[in-house]
């Protein structure tokens, strides 16, 4: 029966779907973490009459066949790249992006990656780094002997020498946007690579070419909305039961139908 298989794939859906929101849910506290959302499409069709045929020699065109779907697929598990909220953490190597764009570090192997996570930090050799040791790129070195560090809106970056009137120039940030950002890689570890799907990435000072500005002491929180993920999986739920009782009304009618065989 094509019942069954057609509800197995709806089932199979609701599974994948419970996963995406509880990927979600799971990720509430993570910083600079964008909601995904899982995408599906039907399944080939097969044509039970076909339509657009005439119904006798010469006459006029049957207007309506008969095509049975055959279930259910996944086409894409969408990132939803919309701002997040920001919050004031006072830590002075706390930065969150403002509008559009991305943080670029230095990967494990050297390459290029890019982050929404501006919590950073200095390692032994005063470099800026991420939470996990990943320098910053373009590098920026802060002075040992630097007492603060501060970061304007466009991204450059000044550190305060005792003994000195004025603050010193030490870097600028530069961040990174891309026509299709959805089509970034996640590599884990709020870091992305870009893909052919993404494009090339564009670089420039914060706030030009419609790139967002640098807000110090901030960090961009996640963008899930714990209420509507929770409303998504009763629906996600649902949808799978529903699937799974359609299995068993199948079952119990094959069951009909043997019975009446013997």
């Amino acid at each position: 029966m094509r019942v069954l298989s057609i509800a197995a794939t709806g089932m199979s859906a609701q599974q994948l779907n419970v996963e995406v929101i509880a990927n979600n849910i799971a990720n509430a506290n993570s910083t600079g973490f964008k909601r995904s959302r899982a995408e599906f499409t039907d399944l080939l069709y097969q044509t039970e009459r076909v339509h657009s045929i005439p119904n006798r020699d010469g006459q006029g065109a049957i207007p309506e066949g008969a095509e049975l779907g055959l279930g259910t697929r996944l086409t894409a598990i969408r990132a939803i790249n919309l701002q997040g909220p920001l919050a004031n953490t006072g830590n002075r190597l706390d930065w969150a992006i403002n509008g559009a764009g991305f943080f670029q570090v230095t990967g494990p192997d050297g390459e290029i990656m890019y982050t929404r996570s501006g919590a950073f930090n200095t390692n032994g050799n005063g470099e800026l780094v991420t939470a996990d040791g990943y320098r910053v790129e373009p590098a920026i070195t802060v002075p040992a002997e630097a007492t603060d560090v501060e970061v304007n809106s466009s991204g450059q970056v000044f550190a305060r020498i005792p003994g000195q009137t004025e603050v010193q120039a030490i870097g600028q940030v530069t961040l990174a946007s891309f026509v299709n950002p959805a089509g970034l890689e996640a590599a884990g570890g709020s870091l992305f690579r870009a893909t052919e799907a993404s494009g090339a990435a564009a670089t420039g000072p914060a706030g030009e070419n419609g790139l967002g500005v640098i807000q110090q002491c901030y960090l961009e929180e996640s963008n899930v909305d714990p209420v509507k993920e929770i409303t998504e999986l009763i629906s996600a739920q649902r949808a799978y039961e529903l699937n799974s009782k359609i299995i068993q009304a199948a079952d119990d009618m094959a069951g009909v139908v043997s019975k009446g065989l013997r």
